[in-house]
């Protein structure tokens, strides 16, 4: 029992409590109202419906945060402000603009398209100052891909009526933030300049206005890390490393200084090399020539990966369509050497499922198809699945081309994917040049080689130089009637001055109708029908009689074909490889000339080393009259470009009484030449050239006391400049003829160069 007294205290305890209780309960209360204000777009049940409380519910401090936060969250406003006014919550709201316009200025080198394609707010979307500190970052990014690292973006509001606004970037490109000096740290084997030209990056010069190379990328300084990691490798340094590359800013912000540190390691030889072979009926010796290294070679991954690739091809027209090389690599350190086994299995049985083709807006499906050595349901085979990608390629319709196989449906099948990407295939071109043997020259010629996507080719041409003016058209259907047969057409008319070799003019109209088609892979035969007027005119008085007496007009009618086996590893710039050529004509089938006249050719290269490519060229021809005598017109007439150190028409029969060359019936010409870099900076685009030439022109039916027909030996010998210039392609041939007869025409320079616009 307590107390009276204690008992009386604990009362007036008890009811001060529920009185403070009830006070702060009464004082909390419940949320009668929710009123939104500040709203000019937005609905208030749309800001209602982010609040986390209700009418109804009591004012919970951590409920109306979680309130505010989520208002800010959705970027719909600048500010958020709660109050209360009794039982009613009062939400004050400031909306974010909308964004009336968007413009850029200042911007010369990116144009404004891509800069609206790199930010992310567009007109009539809510302005946030998150959002364009993003947008800023982007374009700053896209500058400093660009090379522009002290690019500056100023955003800039202009206020509009009705809570609009226009948003503008003033933009400050600044320069071109170059590489001023790239450094190596650890190379003792190489110098700094032989790994500057292993690289891609390059530092800045003032010949390389037309390259990117020389601006800071960091994408190409990983690149760069790669290429270091393959140069060294090639060259036996299989433990090679690139510890860091590092990329210094000046304070200006005007160029980087890069330094790569390396740790090189020991240089390796190829040890022991072995062919294992798993395959039926296989002897591995049969690949051995595909292994172009032995023991005691500098090692290099590069060759391993070739002799891969050659067994493949080679395994392939086995008709071992299935199979896996593997290199088995042992690696003595203590030695130095790579022990080396090129182990060769049967590799499982994979079937085409199907060819998905994708990229190709304008170009139809069935024209990269057929250039396909593999269809659907073909044993897989690496090495028609190679040649199908070079064909591909060389249709060059396309910027890029990828051609990969993926797995199928099942474990034996494969999808073979194409993706391309297009690029323009018409031009409009305008040319101008100079040479030596035509003087200035001007050229417009219209194009397209893809025409309506079909891959078909059209194309009109005029030329005008000092000694010609030329027009013709033609049309090329690759794949005529759905065949791999080519077809085409040429219309043309040719009017050449020869008053400076021979004392008169010509003019040829003629129409020419030809048809291709493959007998094999590298072997294709083009058959050609072709009937022309031949008109000799403006004959000098005091030309050679045989020259007047050839005078008036002509109509020939030639049929002919060529055969052409091709074995290159390129068209455009073979550096391994062959090709043979025969060919032959016959006129006599209407016109006025009765004659055969076969040809023959060949070139055959080979990669001495990197860059130096030797070649050995030779062709020879006659026309035989066929109970006529060959008309000037009908006979070979060499020198110049076909045979450097004499001037065009320069040797062969002449009448040495006027000078007047007469040409020939029978020639041949050969040349061994060896081209080779220059030690220049691989952006600087000059190749040298070393050659040495001979030839002959003979045979003529006119005979005379005033005529010099002899079949003797002519040679030449030079050195030459190829450039791939700016303003077009430059030649600059330096030759003496060392091997010539008293009456040739020498010349000891030559010259050319084009370009296009």
């Amino acid at each position: 029992m307590l107390p009276t007294g204690l008992k009386r205290s604990a009362a007036w305890m008890l009811v001060l409590l529920a009185l403070v209780l009830g006070g702060e309960a009464r004082a909390q209360g419940n949320i009668t109202e929710i009123r939104v204000d500040g709203v000019q777009r937005i609905d208030p049940e749309t800001v209602r419906s982010y609040l986390a409380v209700r009418a109804g519910d009591p004012f919970d401090a951590d409920r109306l945060d979680r309130s505010l936060k989520t208002l800010f969250a959705t970027g719909l406003f600048a500010d958020v402000a709660f109050r209360r006014e009794g039982p009613v919550l009062i939400v004050n709201v400031v909306e974010n603009p909308i964004i009336n316009r968007m413009a850029f200025e200042g911007n010369k080198r990116i144009d404004s398209e891509a800069l609206t394609q790199e930010v992310t707010l567009r007109p009539r979307v809510v302005y946030t100052r998150t959002k364009v500190q993003n947008d800023v970052k982007r374009i700053l990014d896209l500058y400093r891909r660009k090379g522009r690292f002290a690019a500056t973006v100023e955003p800039k509001i202009i206020q509009l009526p009705q809570n609009r606004v226009d948003l503008v970037y003033e933009i400050e490109e600044g320069e071109l933030t170059g590489v001023r000096r790239i450094s190596f740290v650890g190379n003792k084997r190489y110098g700094d300049s032989t790994l500057r030209g292993a690289i891609q990056t390059k530092e800045s010069a003032w010949y390389r206005i037309l390259s990117s190379d020389d601006n800071y990328d960091p994408d190409r300084i990983s690149f760069d890390r790669e290429l270091l990691r393959k140069h060294y490798l090639n060259n036996g340094y299989a433990d090679f490393r690139v510890v860091s590359a590092v990329a210094e800013l000046v304070p200006e912000r005007t160029g980087f200084f890069i330094t790569f540190t390396l740790e090189e390691g020991e240089r390796y030889k190829f040890g022991k090399v072995d062919i294992k072979a798993e395959l039926k009926n296989l002897d591995p010796e049969l690949l051995r020539s595909d292994v172009q290294f032995a023991e005691g070679d500098w090692y290099s991954g590069e060759k391993i990966d070739e002799a891969i690739q050659r067994m493949t091809v080679r395994l392939g027209n086995l008709g071992y369509a299935f199979v896996d090389i593997q290199p088995v690599i042992d690696r003595r350190r203590e030695d130095r050497v790579v022990n080396l086994t090129l182990d060769i299995k049967e590799g499982p049985k994979v079937y085409v499922e199907r060819i998905d083709i994708g990229g190709n807006v304008r170009t139809l499906d069935k024209v990269l198809r057929r250039e396909f050595r593999l269809v659907e349901g073909d044993a897989f085979n690496a090495a028609k699945l190679q040649r199908s990608r070079q064909r591909i390629q060389g249709l060059a319709f396309f910027k890029k081309a990828e051609v990969s196989n993926i797995a199928g449906s099942a474990p034996d099948k494969t999808v073979i994917k194409v993706e391309v990407e297009e690029k323009s295939t018409g031009e409009l071109s305008f040319g101008a040049g100079f040479s030596s043997s035509e003087s200035v020259l001007g050229q417009v010629e219209l194009k397209e080689r893809n025409l309506l996507g079909r891959g078909q080719e059209v194309r009109i041409a005029a030329i005008v130089s000092g000694r010609r003016q030329e027009i013709d058209f033609s049309f090329t259907e690759p794949y005529f009637l759905d065949r791999d047969v080519s077809a085409g057409f040429d219309v043309f008319h040719i009017t050449r001055n020869n008053q400076r070799d021979s004392s008169y003019d010509d003019r040829r109209t003629g129409l020419g109708l030809r048809f291709g088609y493959q007998l094999s892979e590298a072997l294709r035969q083009t058959v050609r029908y072709s009937i022309s007027d031949v008109e000799i005119l403006n004959v000098k008085s005091n030309a050679s009689r045989f020259i007047r007496e050839s005078a008036g007009q002509r109509s020939t009618s030639v049929v002919g074909q060529e055969l052409f086996y091709d074995k290159r590893d390129s068209r455009v710039e073979p550096t391994e490889g062959y090709f043979l050529r025969f060919g032959s004509d016959l006129a006599g089938l209407g016109g006025d000339s009765r004659f055969i006249r076969p040809s023959v050719g060949s070139s055959w290269y080979y990669s001495v080393a990197a860059g130096y490519v030797l070649s050995l060229s030779g062709q020879a021809g006659m026309v035989q009259g066929l109970g006529d005598d060959i008309a000037i017109q009908d006979r070979y007439f060499i020198g110049g470009p076909t045979l450097r150190g004499f001037r065009t028409g320069g040797l062969g029969p002449r009448d040495i009484t006027t000078g007047d060359a007469l040409g020939g019936n029978r020639y041949y010409t050969a040349t061994a030449e060896m081209s080779f870099p220059l030690g220049l900076p691989k952006d600087i685009p000059v190749i040298g050239r070393a050659f040495v030439e001979g030839g002959s022109l003979w045979g003529i039916d006119e005979t005379g006391p005033e005529i010099r027909d002899v079949s003797s030996l002519r040679a030449s010998a030079g050195f030459g400049l190829s450039i791939n210039s700016p303003i077009g392609p430059i030649r600059i041939d330096l030759s003496r003829a060392f091997l010539k007869e008293q009456f040739d025409k020498t010349e000891v320079f030559r010259f050319s160069f084009g370009t296009r616009f």
